[in-house]
């Protein structure tokens, strides 16, 4: 695997996080401005706790982490943030786990690759936006809407 490749996993290989959440970060306020969508405090809370690891988190996760900074805070509030920030792809929805992660790549809206270790439970998201399926979709005229492929397996530190 070439080192760009690698890059896309980032679950699976060493990166300075601090560095990729302060990107990730200034990446989605600046798309949500140039689409002119509102990243308010709260939708930009939920993705600062989405971007503390490069896991997936569910609602009930997200609204504790939110409960552990501010009191008070109702479920409704973490499902429309999320909804908001799938929509605008800078979370996705780990269909398996019924859970969020973070985009590594914001603004990508119809496909989401990831591998998920089995035994360590860690997940790391692809950037190969080519997915054969989808191509075959549109070669027959079908126009997807999204997709997620989830491969489960071991990842290398599993196997060793």
């Amino acid at each position: 695997m070439t080192d760009s490749r690698k890059d896309n996993a980032l679950a699976f290989t060493r990166h300075d996080h601090a560095d990729c959440q302060q990107h990730l970060l200034q990446t989605a306020q600046q798309l949500c401005a140039k689409r002119s969508v509102r990243l308010t405090p709260r939708r930009l809370q939920v993705l600062e706790i989405l971007l503390r690891s490069h896991q997936p988190m569910g609602a009930y996760e997200v609204l504790q982490a939110m409960n552990d900074i501010e009191h008070n805070i109702a479920p409704p509030i973490v499902y429309r943030a999320l909804d908001f920030l799938q929509q605008q792809g800078l979370v996705h929805r780990i269909e398996s786990q019924n859970a969020f992660i973070a985009c590594i790549h914001p603004g990508h809206h119809t496909t989401a690759q990831f591998l998920i270790c089995a035994k360590c439970h860690r997940v790391a998201e692809l950037d190969d936006q080519q997915l054969p399926a989808m191509q075959l979709a549109q070669d027959l005229g079908f126009k997807a809407e999204h997709a997620v492929v989830e491969i489960n397996g071991l990842c290398a530190a599993c196997r060793e």
